[in-house]
C-alpha cells in the first residue's frame, strides 16, 4: 500500500537533541577533550569578564563555535550562524537547544579581541595538551619544527612607498617613440608598479602594515604575508606549541630558536629537534646545542662553506627517525590551508593571524586526539 505523504508537520518533538546524534559520532570525543580544556580555563575567563551587568554569550559556546567553523571549513561566522539555525549535529556540539536563539553576527566581531587572541589560544593550547589522558601520547624528548608562509589579506595594490614619496613616471604601455623611458608628467596607478623594484625597504601594505613581502620560492611571486611556526611531538605528529610571526629571511629559525628555549619539557634523555635543510646554518645549529639541544637538521650540502651537521648527529639511528618523522608537520599545513580555510587570512595584523592560526592548530589537535583516544574513549 503506497503511504501518503503528511502535508503538516509536527507541532512538538519528544526525541531529545542528544539522542539524535550517533553515539559513535567522532564529534562526540571531540567534543569531550574540548570541553574538559575549556572547563580548565574557567580562571582564565573570569578575569576577562565583568562581575556585574548583563550576561553574555558563554565564551566556551562562542570558542567551540570557532571550532566548528574550523573543522568543517565554514567561510564566514555568517554562514556558521546559519547553519546553526537549522543544523541540530551543531547546535548539540555548541550547547544549544533546538528552541535556543541564535546570536547576532556581531557577537563575535566584539568579543574577538576578548576571545580570539593569542594569550587565550596559547592557554586553550596548553590545557588541552595538559590533559592527563593526552600527556602519555606526548614524548618529552623528540620534536620538529617547520615554518610556512601565510597569504596576508592584502594585495600588491595596496602597497606604499614607506617614505610617502610617489614612484616615478610610469614607462610608455606600447611600442612608440621614447619605449622604455618614463613619461614625464604620468603619474602612476594605483597598483601599477612597472619597472620598480618592491621591496620590504621602500614599500609597505597599508592596509596591513605588518604583512611583509615574502615568496615560497623562485618560481612564485611575492606576496603580502606572514609566516606559521609549529612545533611538534614526534611520537604521535601533536603540535605542542604555535607562533606567528613576521615573514622575514630569519623568522623561521627566530622562531624555532624561541618555541626550543621557551618550552619547558622535562626528561631525563637528550632532547632533539628535526628540521629541513632551511635550518641548516652554523647558527642555528650552535644555539641548538647551546641550549642542550640535538638539531636534527637535514644537510643542505649545496650551501657555501658546506653544512653544519657532521657526523656527530648523522651517525646516530635516531637522526634518521627524526628526518623521517618530521614529514609529519607537513600534515599540519596542508590541513589548515586546505581543509581550515587558511590559504589566505581574512584577517589583519599579527595579533589576529596568530590568534586564528592558534585555533586551526588546536582543532587539528583535537581532530588526531579524537582518532588516538578512540578506543579508550569508547571503553570509558
Amino acid at each position: 500500500m503506497r503511504g501518503q505523504r503528511e502535508r503538516s508537520g509536527s507541532l512538538f518533538s519528544y526525541v531529545s537533541i542528544e539522542d539524535r546524534i550517533p553515539a559513535g559520532h567522532p564529534l562526540r570525543r571531540i567534543r569531550k577533550l574540548a570541553e574538559q580544556a575549556l572547563d580548565r580555563l574557567n580562571p582564565t575567563f573570569c578575569k576577562l569578564y565583568a562581575a556585574e551587568g548583563r550576561p553574555s554569550v558563554p565564551p566556551e559556546q562562542l570558542l567551540l563555535a570557532s571550532l566548528l567553523q574550523a573543522f568543517y571549513g565554514i567561510r564566514s561566522e555568517r554562514l556558521l550562524l546559519e547553519q546553526l539555525r537549522y543544523n541540530l549535529l551543531f547546535r548539540w556540539f555548541v550547547g544549544l537547544s533546538p528552541d535556543d536563539p541564535i546570536w547576532h553576527p556581531t557577537t563575535f566581531t566584539k568579543n574577538r579581541e576578548r576571545l580570539l587572541n593569542e594569550q587565550v589560544m596559547g592557554k586553550f593550547l596548553e590545557k588541552l595538551m595538559g590533559a592527563p589522558e593526552v600527556k602519555p601520547l606526548l614524548s618529552d624528548e623528540h620534536f620538529s619544527v617547520d615554518g610556512t608562509l601565510l597569504q596576508a589579506w592584502a594585495s600588491h595594490a595596496s602597497l606604499e612607498r614607506i617614505d610617502g614619496q610617489d614612484d616615478p613616471p610610469p614607462p610608455p604601455s606600447g611600442p612608440g617613440e621614447g619605449f622604455g623611458a618614463p613619461k614625464p608628467g604620468k603619474k602612476r596607478a594605483k597598483g601599477d608598479f612597472r619597472g620598480i623594484k618592491l621591496s620590504n625597504k621602500t614599500h609597505r601594505s597599508g592596509s596591513d602594515p605588518d604583512a611583509l613581502l615574502a615568496r615560497k620560492s623562485n618560481a612564485h611571486p611575492a606576496q603580502p604575508s606572514y609566516r606559521g611556526h609549529v612545533l611538534m611531538d614526534n611520537r604521535h605528529a601533536l603540535i605542542v606549541d604555535c607562533k606567528v610571526t613576521q615573514a622575514t629571511g630569519t623568522g623561521e629559525r627566530d622562531a624555532a630558536k624561541a618555541m626550543a628555549m621557551a618550552a619547558d619539557r622535562p626528561g631525563a634523555h637528550q632532547k632533539t629537534i628535526g628540521a629541513d635543510k632551511h635550518y641548516d646554518t652554523r647558527g642555528f645549529v650552535a644555539e641548538m646545542r647551546r641550549i642542550g639541544v640535538t638539531p636534527h637538521v637535514v644537510q643542505n650540502t649545496a650551501r657555501s662553506g658546506g653544512s653544519a651537521i657532521d657526523g656527530r648527529t648523522t651517525r646516530h639511528v635516531g637522526y634518521a627517525k627524526s628526518i623521517h618523522a618530521r614529514r609529519g608537520i607537513e600534515k599540519v599545513f596542508g590541513w589548515i590551508k586546505q581543509w581550515g580555510g587558511l590559504r589566505q587570512f581574512k584577517l589583519r595584523g599579527t595579533e589576529k593571524v596568530s590568534a586564528v592560526f592558534g585555533l586551526n592548530v588546536i582543532a587539528y589537535n583535537l581532530i588526531r586526539l579524537g582518532n588516538l583516544l578512540k578506543p579508550a574513549m569508547a571503553a570509558a
